[in-house]
């Protein structure tokens, strides 16, 4: 296992992939993006046209199929079948199924025990999603837990889908993040919580430099 394994847990945008990924390039450290590992196997289940509610199939999805996550430039490169769909799994279809893989207990067992290997070939492990700092690296260095409003977060989204050609009103999208909010924290295996030991950082008032020097702040302090 890295030696120093740094956790960034908390709701959907509430910026802890964009922290992540900075914090993880200011420290020298190794970036995983657990959120892409998810929904590469959400796009390799829609490819082969998989009930999303059969669990048996899903998790035959990882068998069948060889998804590999790489550090390029502190960038997460997401292939499947050495085929690059770091794009790809950024699409509107592949967030609304993303919860099915989520949800998937066996499948969910199976996604933990590839990111503890990931994490074993690092020096130094920045790791953001749901469930890291309580499920998967209980035991990490330094735990961290962003949050904001509700309004906040769903302001941030709409700006990223305008981005990404999307046209969706701010009462859609704050209405689908209430719902991922709720099935993230009440699913049976890796639910969304704040651990004990985790700093909170409410992100709302704050630009994504400030978020990152604080964690960086935090970090030194700890160190």
């Amino acid at each position: 296992m890295a030696k120093v394994i740094i956790t960034i847990d908390g709701p959907a945008a509430s910026g802890k992939s964009t922290a992540a990924a900075l914090l993880a390039e200011k420290l020298g450290a190794t970036f995983l993006d657990t959120g892409a590992m998810y929904r590469a196997v959400t796009l390799a289940a829609m490819q082969e046209n998989i009930d999303m509610t059969n669990q048996d199939k899903l998790l035959g999805v990882l068998d069948k199929n060889t998804i590999r996550l790489d550090t390029v430039e502190n960038k997460m490169k997401v292939s499947i079948n050495n085929i690059d769909v770091t794009e790809q799994i950024r699409s509107a279809s592949v967030t609304a199924n993303a919860h099915y893989i989520a949800s998937c207990v066996k499948l969910r067992e199976r996604l933990v025990q590839m990111q503890r290997q990931f994490a074993a070939g690092c020096e130094k492990i920045v790791t953001e999603g749901r469930d890291q700092g309580t499920a998967v690296f209980p035991n990490a260095n330094i735990k961290f837990y962003l949050t904001a409003t509700l309004s906040e977060r769903a302001r941030r989204r709409q700006a990223q889908m305008k981005a990404q050609s999307g046209c969706l009103t701010i009462e859609q999208i704050q209405e689908d993040i209430e719902e991922r909010d709720q099935r993230d924290k009440s699913r049976a295996t890796g639910p969304l919580l704040q651990s004990d030991d985790a700093m909170v950082v409410d992100t709302t008032a704050l630009s994504i430099e400030q978020v990152v020097e604080k964690l960086c702040r935090c970090v030194k302090e700890k160190s």
